[in-house]
């Protein structure tokens, strides 16, 4: 790898075709004269095998040399965005008294508020009258310093600023990109490497393949793909190792950087928008990444990307700057015309100094200064003015090239663009659906990814599993072999309210399973690779099989040894009633954290809400006894339907006695005389209530329990749907907050 880095940094880029010269004929031979383009990453398909076996020793092969730019696209794509501006509000500071307040203070606070301006807020202009194009083959880079708003434009570009807050336009080809079309045909990488950490380089693009291209494909293409992907992106010697994270050893930074971007670009995207691609790699891998964006431009796709600080090497390989200074447009052409604008601005820069590092410090020496960069933007805008003048706009050029039927000519050159069909449709929206694949396949996908997730971090289950084994065997020892004695009940509900409460505290560790995939999932859905329907049902297929075995461990642990009544019937039921009950807390704390975006945030909400439903579940206090402002809590209650439940499921047999006799003074203060005493207070108040009650005499059936519990107005099967029901509920509801909660869009 490292002598293809050097030979890659001492090259000109015109001369990239010294690598694999094979590979260069084969393909110019066959595809520049059949089509007259460049070949597309579909077309190299066929090639990919040829290409590998052409490649020796342990290096990767570089596919920028596969590509001859010096032909002319016949079907160009140019996006042109035209007076971009961004306003936001920011809650203003409360200003102290007028004697506390500095001389500078009082001078600030008195002066001309802006337009939109209020006493509580003012308004701060993140991009002010942006214009400019980006062409496919090119890579455009976005630089300035940190606040000067580079991130923002790419998400204004990438319509990830709702449309009521950003002025102005962004047209493909001349035709305003609706936001349906602009999810299919582009692609936006985080400035985050998002990724799986226990999945391999391999694996996590093959999920990207099966989400993005369409089912049209078969497997075989699909793989086909991947491996074309890992050779271009110069990872084939990392395909099988994991990505890794803090606490496991994987890939390096800069190839994590580069699956980030083929994850994003398995569909091979005509937009590729990137937040700050290079940002934290050292030179060469930066190098590297930029170099892959370089060969992805020369396939056919528009590159925006944002860039701090680039070196003289990665400098070399863009095609288009905009420098911008506090949301303004200071600089907007090529590097090689940097030199002559800063010359005639009255700033020459010095030979022997980078361009952009220049360019960027007297940007920074102006901001400091009390006219700003003012004189700056007006000489730009003046070159702009002339250039336009004297240069129609590529846009302008392209006549009568439609979007559809630039499009329709990407696509049957070989680019695979998700789910897209070459038709004649009258609408270019109408050649990409929304997703790529069918609702059933995306719950396929997403359950298999799941299950491997799980499969490779099995400590996660078996700590979960060890808990309620644990929690069980204690339990079980605890309340070991009850009796039917008065005593014997109360320890049987202490045993009920406590078993019914730990499953739902066991299931807390369900809160950041969602939370660490959340902005994966973000940046999947935000394009449509998969529904959130999909990802929601199959989240909740694939915890069933868990909570299945997790219920019928503590039910083993515990039945038979606290002593509990029913048999197997009982057992089944005491079984499916914990099934509901993990199903329950376990839905309840998905939904939980679909809502709360912080892990101990999370915790802290789920251990109080789940107090508050034990305390009105009816253990403690009566459902008679509850106030009647209080009484909807208790219907709220989780934890309340199952205790229900159980007892019922215990406590149902009207044949079976709980206190007899003289065990009616246990639980009294007479409970310590002798029992020839009881024997005597029972003779008496027979007599009193002209009624015969021996020592054998069934005093408290379970019936009755039940109705000094108030365990009256539901049944046992109808606890068990409830609590059943109350699980699709917040399944439900999570859906709802992921619909409504993951629009990743700026106001």
């Amino acid at each position: 790898m490292s002598r293809i880095v050097a030979e890659n940094t001492s090259s000109d880029n015109s001369s990239s075709s010294q690598f694999f010269p094979h590979s260069m004929e084969l393909i110019s031979g066959e595809f520049s004269t059949a089509t007259g383009a460049c070949p597309t990453l579909g077309q190299l398909l066929k090639h990919v095998d040829d290409v590998r076996k052409e490649s020796t020793g342990d290096e990767t092969p570089v596919h920028e040399i596969l590509v001859d730019v010096s032909e002319p696209r016949p079907m160009p794509f140019v996006l042109s965005f035209n007076n971009l501006t961004y306003s936001v509000k920011i809650p203003r500071k409360m200003p102290l008294p007028g004697f506390l307040r500095r001389r500078r203070d009082i001078s600030t606070a008195a002066g001309d508020p802006l337009s939109g301006d209020t006493f509580f807020s003012r308004t701060k202009t993140l991009l002010n009258d942006i214009s400019g194009e980006a062409r496919d083959g090119e890579i455009m880079a976005v630089l300035g310093a940190s606040g000067s708003g580079k991130s923002t434009l790419i998400d204004a570009l990438a319509n990830r600023i709702a449309k009521g807050s950003l002025k102005g336009n962004v047209s493909l080809n001349g035709e305003v990109l609706e936001s349906r079309m602009l999810k299919v045909i582009s692609a936006y990488v985080m400035q985050d490497d998002l990724l799986f950490p226990m999945l391999t380089v391999e694996e996590t693009l093959m999920f990207a393949a099966e989400f993005r291209l369409p089912r049209t494909l078969s497997k075989s293409k699909k793989k086909m793909r991947v491996q074309a992907l890992i050779d271009q992106l110069g990872l084939r010697n990392a395909a099988k190792t994991v990505i890794g994270d803090e606490g496991r050893r994987g890939v390096s930074g800069g190839e994590r950087r580069r699956v980030s971007i083929g994850t994003d670009i398995i569909h091979d995207p005509i937009i590729l928008f990137l937040d700050e691609p290079t940002s934290g790699l050292d030179s060469t891998s930066a190098f590297m990444v930029v170099k892959v964006l370089q060969t992805i431009a020369q396939t056919g796709s528009i590159v925006i990307m944002s860039v701090h600080q680039p070196s003289y090497r990665i400098l070399g390989l863009l095609d288009r700057l905009i420098f911008l200074s506090r949301g303004q447009t200071v600089y907007s052409g090529p590097p090689s015309s940097l030199p002559l604008y800063f010359s005639e601005f009255g700033h020459p820069i010095p030979e022997n100094e980078n361009k952009t590092e220049f360019a960027l410090d007297l940007i920074r020496e102006l901001e400091g200064s009390p006219g700003g960069t003012k004189s700056l933007v007006e000489f730009n805008k003046s070159c702009q003015s002339m250039k336009n003048t004297r240069d129609p706009s590529e846009a302008d050029r392209l006549g009568n090239l439609s979007l559809k039927e630039a499009i329709s000519a990407s696509i049957s050159r070989g680019k695979l663009v998700s789910g897209a069909a070459a038709t004649n449709d009258v609408s270019s929206t109408s050649m990409v659906p929304r997703f790529a694949n069918p609702f059933w396949k995306e719950m396929l996908v997403l359950s298999n990814r799941s299950i491997l997730n799980s499969r490779r971090m099995p400590e996660l289950f078996g700590i979960r599993l060890g808990a309620v084994l644990v929690t069980g065997f204690i339990l079980a020892t605890v309340f070991w072999q009850l009796d039917n004695s008065p005593k014997g009940v109360q320890e049987r509900l202490g045993f009920f309210a406590f078993a019914m409460s730990t499953t739902f505290y066991t299931c807390a560790d369900a809160l950041p399973v969602f939370l660490q995939e959340r902005y994966i999932f973000l940046r999947e859905t935000a394009y449509n690779a998969y529904r959130r329907l999909s990802y929601v049902i199959s989240n909740a297929l694939t915890v069933i099989p868990g909570l299945i075995f997790l219920s019928f461990a503590f039910a083993v642990t515990t039945f038979w040894a606290v002593g509990l009544d029913g048999g197997f019937s009982g057992f089944l039921f005491y079984f499916l009633i914990m099934f509901a009950s993990f199903w329950a807390g376990s839905s309840f704390v998905t939904f939980l954290s679909g809502v709360v975006p912080h892990v101990m945030l999370g915790y802290t909400i789920v251990v109080a809400i789940l107090a508050y439903f034990l305390l009105f579940s009816g253990f403690f206090i009566n459902r008679d006894r509850i106030p009647a402002y209080w009484i909807w809590f208790h219907y709220l209650s989780l934890v309340k339907y199952p205790y229900e439940a159980v007892l019922q499921n215990e406590f149902d047999d009207p044949t079976k006695c709980f206190v007899r006799g003289i065990q009616i003074f246990d639980n009294t203060p007479l409970g310590a005389v002798p029992d020839a005493m009881k024997v005597r207070l029972l003779q008496s108040m027979s007599n009193t209530l002209g009624m015969t009650i021996t020592s054998s005499t069934c005093l408290t059936t379970g019936v009755d329990i039940l109705k000094q519990e108030g365990v009256t107005d539901l049944s046992k099967w109808n606890c068990l749907w409830i609590t059943m029901a109350w699980g699709f509920l917040f399944r439900i509801l999570f859906y709802f907050s992921l619909l409504l909660g993951s629009k990743n869009k700026r106001t």
